[in-house]
């Protein structure tokens, strides 16, 4: 089942291979101002159909990419390490990582909110302390 995510203005399209069972919702400085919840897909699983004039916000250097609609300014979605890969949802290191390291696995994050008549009680939220974690 393919879903398409659009921005407000419908210039930027993207679809989905499939419906997400789980996502995340992230109370961190700037994930608590866009009210995004991520649903993550592997590089090659998302696809960009149409995009209108890219925007891109990094406050990491390049590390953690936020694109944006360059002409309704919607959230679309993120290009960023696979901070799961390596940390616990609370923020401590998985085993066989350290505090610190930067995963070299990317992950696309989705905002799920540009996706119309999703079913969101087939979706686990699950919350996300990025305020005090990252």
């Amino acid at each position: 089942m393919t879903l398409v995510a659009t921005c407000h203005c419908g210039a930027t399209r993207i679809e989905l291979p499939y419906a997400p069972t789980e996502a995340h919702e992230c109370n961190c400085s700037f994930c608590a101002r866009t009210g995004a919840v991520w649903a993550y897909y592997r590089p090659g699983e998302m696809k960009l159909v149409s995009q209108a004039e890219d925007r891109v916000y990094s406050a990491s250097e390049g590390l953690n990419l936020h694109h944006f609609c360059g002409r309704c300014g919607m959230h679309a979605f993120g290009d960023s390490p696979d901070w799961a890969s390596a940390y616990n949802l609370d923020g401590t290191p998985k085993e066989g990582f350290e505090a610190g390291a930067v995963p070299a696995e990317r992950i696309h994050g989705v905002n799920l909110r540009l996706i119309d008549d999703l079913d969101w009680s087939a979706i686990t939220v699950e919350k996300v302390d990025g305020r005090n974690n990252w």
